[in-house]
């Protein structure tokens, strides 16, 4: 799918929706309510909440024609909105089997139908912005439903594969790291400015972003140097080899004790016939792949990315020091995007300035900014035209599913 920033926001709006459907099409009906751990959902889930999201905060206070789905359904597929209601435990959700995919399927075309319908008489700056927040919303969707599915897939013995066509992440360019030096100094990075937190203008797609992103503000960097390209499987079968998850001088304490209490000892999908025997392979969404040398390691936590960077003599970038360099030195910072999610040392915490937006939407990012770390860049699964390089993705440390590498900075 490619979006063109010229294109009208309902031609965006039904072709993201369109896609959303068109990525369950390679599974088995049994397939849509899998959920393989706490953090995940089944993809049907996926499906439901972004429909629920349209109709409860787009055509509920301004689509009075809408007929709306059961209202028992609002506990079912609320994600986190306080503020609008009670909602089904998420580590629960894969108890959902009612309604079937087949009802998910009619209320999306009923909710299509009515975003049409309010589309008829030409946007509206009440609802515009509403809607287009959705859209990338659900382009947020897309990428999560690929990685819980890949996640719930990599469960299963039999190493199911979603699609044999599946590409992952491709190899850097030559072969030498290089170091991009940077001067530092006092800097401005971020979106908008004080007065605008929540940028929901649907004038085009460049324009958009979500309010953690913003406002723009300063940063002071010291001098520092960002490695060109990212971490590969190479590079990090050495830092294993060399005893990497068994040296507790090179991790924090909490992920030391995670490390041993869930006794990691590689990447998350990487794979071995046997205890004693070399990593070889990996599992991705075309089923066990040969682990290719040169392509950027990936399903790594911070904690793991924190202690090769410790090992490699190096550090995890700064927000700051990433956003500067993927702007000023974009023809040089290999895999900016595209590739992998890349972990930074900046925790997750507000901008200088941050406000959040007003009512319901306004729990959207901020009421997650504590004991996460932020990640940049954007990753194979993130949908076209969906990254920017102000972009705000965040995790917890100890999170390893979802499709994030490293780059090193000094």
């Amino acid at each position: 799918m490619v979006l063109s920033t010229q294109q009208p926001l309902l031609s965006r709006l039904l072709t993201v929706r369109r896609t959303s459907e068109a990525l369950i099409a390679p599974l088995e009906p049994e397939d849509l309510c899998l959920q393989g751990m706490a953090d995940a959902s089944p993809p049907k889930w996926h499906l439901a909440h972004t429909t629920w999201f349209f109709e409860t905060f787009v055509l509920g206070p301004f689509q009075p024609d809408h007929r709306p789905a059961d209202p028992r359904w609002g506990y079912l597929f609320n994600s986190y909105y306080e503020t609008v209601g009670p909602r089904q435990p998420r580590p629960q959700r894969g108890l959902l089997s009612r309604p079937g995919i087949a009802e998910v399927l009619a209320w999306r075309r009923r909710v299509d139908a009515s975003l049409e319908q309010l589309f008829s008489a030409g946007e509206d700056r009440r609802w515009s912005g509403l809607v287009e927040l959705g859209l990338q919303h659900e382009q947020q969707h897309q990428e999560l439903l690929l990685m819980d599915l890949l996640d719930g897939f990599s469960r299963q013995p039999l190493e199911p594969c979603y699609r044999s066509d599946w590409e992952e992440a491709k190899e850097a360019p030559g072969s030498e790291r290089r170091w991009l030096e940077h001067p530092g100094g006092l800097v401005e990075i971020g979106q908008g400015s004080h007065h605008d937190s929540l940028h929901l203008d649907s004038a085009n797609l460049d324009s958009f972003h979500f309010d953690n992103e913003g406002p723009r503000h300063r940063v002071w960097l010291e001098p520092f140097a960002l490695a060109d390209r990212l971490v590969t499987n190479a590079d990090y079968q050495q830092f294993i080899a060399d005893g990497g998850y068994q040296r507790p001088e090179l991790w924090m304490s909490e992920g030391w004790s995670l490390c041993q209490t869930k006794a990691w000892q590689a990447p998350r999908y990487w794979r071995r016939e046997g205890p004693e025997a070399p990593w070889q392979w990996e599992f991705t969404l075309a089923g066990r792949q040969p682990l290719q040398p040169q392509r950027p390691v990936r399903h790594i936590s911070w904690f793991e990315a924190d202690a090769y960077a410790r090992w490699a003599g190096a550090r995890l970038p700064s927000e700051a020091e990433w956003e500067l360099s993927a702007r000023e030195r974009s023809d040089e910072l290999l895999q900016a995007t595209g590739d992998l999610w890349q972990w930074t040392a900046s925790p997750y915490r507000p901008y200088p300035g941050f406000q959040p937006a007003a009512g319901a939407v306004g729990e959207y990012n901020g009421k997650f900014m504590t004991s996460q770390f932020v990640l940049r860049g954007s990753s194979r699964l993130t949908p076209e035209g969906h990254s920017r390089l102000t972009y705000r993705n965040f995790f917890p440390p100890a999170s390893r599913w979802m499709a994030a590498g490293l780059r090193l900075a000094r």
